[in-house]
């Protein structure tokens, strides 16, 4: 296995972090607030500390940007949660609420919600409209990641 040092974003504190390809499995910790790396879940971003995920982190980023008034969006979120737990430590995923960051949505021209959009050092892989099961979101972020 490649084990090269990854550049990874602390999903607490926004710290750089290196740490091994084959330790990220391994619940890596922050060197600066020593919490988990991985928390399994989706984390929140907004446009302060999206670059660092977006940019900096060299892990792929899986965004759903998303509205609280959204139905879909609501319906979507315990799958995309559950897909996080699925699919993390090989992406990071996180939400967007367009609703409060509308320059991030102006950013990615994010026309209609729920949209997921895979990021890969900042440069979108992929990009995928409307509500979707735990398995599909699984399923095509593998698609396209790899």
């Amino acid at each position: 296995m490649n084990d090269a040092p990854i550049l990874l974003a602390c999903p607490h504190c926004g710290a750089m972090n290196r740490t091994p390809r084959s330790r990220l499995g391994q619940s890596p910790q922050c060197g600066r607030c020593h919490q988990a790396m991985f928390v399994g879940k989706p984390i929140a971003l907004t446009a302060a500390g999206f670059d660092q995920h977006a940019l900096r982190s060299e892990l792929p980023l899986l965004v759903d940007f998303w509205a609280p008034w959204c139905g879909p969006c609501l319906s979507m979120a315990p799958h995309f949660e559950a897909a996080a737990k699925q699919l993390e430590p090989d992406l990071r995923l996180a939400k967007v609420d367009t609703e409060a960051e509308p320059a991030l949505g102006a950013r990615f021209a994010i026309r209609s919600i729920p949209t997921m959009v895979l990021l890969q050092s900042g440069r979108e892989i992929a990009r995928q409209s409307g509500a979707i099961s735990t398995d599909q979101i699984v399923r095509w972020a593998h698609s396209h990641s790899r």
